[in-house]
């Protein structure tokens, strides 16, 4: 979508908000209310008597009481209990740290070692050398905080004066060359993506050899701002052969909708408040931990548009987009800072590229709805917060957020043509579901601080803005 037409469609949305007449005051004076309930479960009417096909079975979680934690170590899984032919003279698992924007080479860090580096090497000194200088750009995907910093973990053997690294679930098979053992089961799971004790939030993972030769194992991850879920457990198959099928994947706890508008990446786990009494404090902290975020979300958004295809003028405008949210999360963090808020950075757990149906289901709620408000929002912040500090950050911020709301629309427009009537019919019903959400989300009063001196819209205010966005864009 041109810029530009936002940009109107912005500006008309804003001078249609005029006419509320808490834009200004905010809610100071309005009584504190819970807020709306969520609508129950809709029940199904008695079937009626009469022949009816049988519906597909949903799965069910497996029963655990026959299995065991998954062994741990340094918070990952252990390199006991393997059986490699031939064993190598060493096997060890590291840590890299991955920087964006990267400055320097990632940093390494040794977590646990099975056996002598380089015993059986003719020469020793080389070998070692060797293993000292390993230079890794990629791993296991982890978890990941704040712009700056992203765990990942692999795999080195020596054999002789051979060093090898694996940093791939693909690389780990081989390695393994068949699943006979409880610890190889979790291992290939862990190198899969899945979390079994790598985090505090999460819950240890269990393990179960199965008497068909197969093994059982359930993960437990986090995912609170996407699904408005943050507690999921996997329930996993891995095989002999070293294939891992995720069975089923059943929600454990709800959330809180505690997260502000904007582009969530998938994976991004639940936040958790930081310390401080001013809420103009604990408003920014959230927002620097979902800029964060959203450096993720734009990354991995680039690297699925270019799995599917897409034009290098949209991987490159994800790419920058990136960049931007960079910068907002440095701005965010210097005004959590300034009213005495201490944030806690994001963790997003990395999961595999998704189907192209699956990005534009993403792209539809987390972009042409939820960041194209946002972008909206960061306007309405630049004209009427009553401090200069906020006015002047938010001014910068709303440019570039309209940019990237640009983005989803540019998406949508490129993907949609090729689409069947079925999958644009799930698009717009994702849609409205999410405006929605979006508008039991605004409903909640705010304490005046954040409609005055942050210039967040009022409940009616927002109400208005998103209207606008209804008619003009959403209809």
């Amino acid at each position: 979508m041109n810029v530009d037409r936002l940009r109107l469609l912005f500006s008309r949305a804003l001078r249609v908000s005029l006419a509320t007449p808490l834009l200004l005051t905010g809610c100071q004076g309005e009584p504190v209310v819970e807020p709306p309930p969520r609508p129950e479960p809709t029940k199904p009417e008695p079937s009626k008597p009469g022949p009816s096909k049988p519906g597909p079975s949903k799965p069910e979680p497996i029963d655990l009481s026959q299995h065991s934690d998954v062994s741990c170590v340094n918070g990952l899984p252990v390199l006991t209990g393997l059986t490699i032919a031939p064993a190598p003279d060493v096997l060890q698992l590291r840590t890299i740290i991955h920087r964006y924007p990267p400055s320097s080479p990632p940093d390494a860090q040794l977590i646990t070692s099975e056996g002598e580096p380089c015993a059986t090497a003719a020469d020793p000194q080389a070998c070692l050398d060797q293993l000292d200088a390993l230079s890794i750009a990629r791993g296991f995907p982890r978890i990941c905080g704040y712009s700056i910093e992203c765990f990942k973990s692999f795999l080195v053997t020596t054999r002789g004066d051979e060093v090898t690294t694996y940093t791939t679930a693909d690389a780990v098979r081989a390695l393994l060359g068949g699943i006979d053992t409880p610890e190889e089961a979790a291992l290939l799971a862990y190198a899969s993506g899945y979390a079994l004790c790598s985090h505090p939030a999460y819950e240890r993972g269990k393990v179960r050899a199965l008497p068909d030769g197969t093994f059982s194992v359930v993960s437990i991850q986090d995912y609170d701002c996407e699904t408005n879920v943050y507690e999921t457990r996997h329930d996993l198959k891995v095989t002999a052969s070293g294939v891992v099928t995720e069975e089923g994947t059943f929600p454990l706890k709800e959330g809180t909708p505690d997260c502000v508008v904007g582009r969530r990446p998938v994976g991004l786990q639940r936040g958790r408040a930081g310390d401080c009494e001013d809420v103009r404090g604990g408003y920014f902290a959230n927002a620097a931990r979902l800029e964060a975020a959203a450096i993720h979300a734009f990354l991995r958004l680039r690297d699925e548009l270019a799995l599917h295809g897409a034009s290098s003028e949209l991987q490159d405008a994800a790419l920058a987009s990136a960049a931007d949210e960079v910068r907002h999360t440095e701005v965010t963090l210097r005004l959590a800072h300034r009213f005495g808020a201490t944030p806690v950075p994001p963790a997003v757990t990395a999961l595999p590229l998704r189907t192209l149906s699956e990005v534009l289901l993403d792209n539809t709620v987390e972009g042409c709805v939820r960041e194209t408000y946002g972008a909206l929002v960061a306007h309405h912040q630049a004209l009427h917060a009553r401090d200069p500090g906020i006015r002047e950050a938010m001014a910068r911020i709303a440019d570039d957020e309209t940019r990237h709301a640009g983005l989803s629309w540019d998406i949508d427009a490129w993907a949609t043509p090729g689409l069947s009537i079925e999958a644009r019919a799930r698009l717009r019903e994702a849609r409205k579901q999410a405006v929605t959400v979006l508008r039991a989300e605004v409903a909640v009063p705010l304490d005046p601080e954040l409609t005055a001196d942050a210039g967040l819209p009022s409940p009616d205010v927002a109400a208005a803005l998103l209207d606008s966005l209804e008619q003009s864009l959403w209809a």
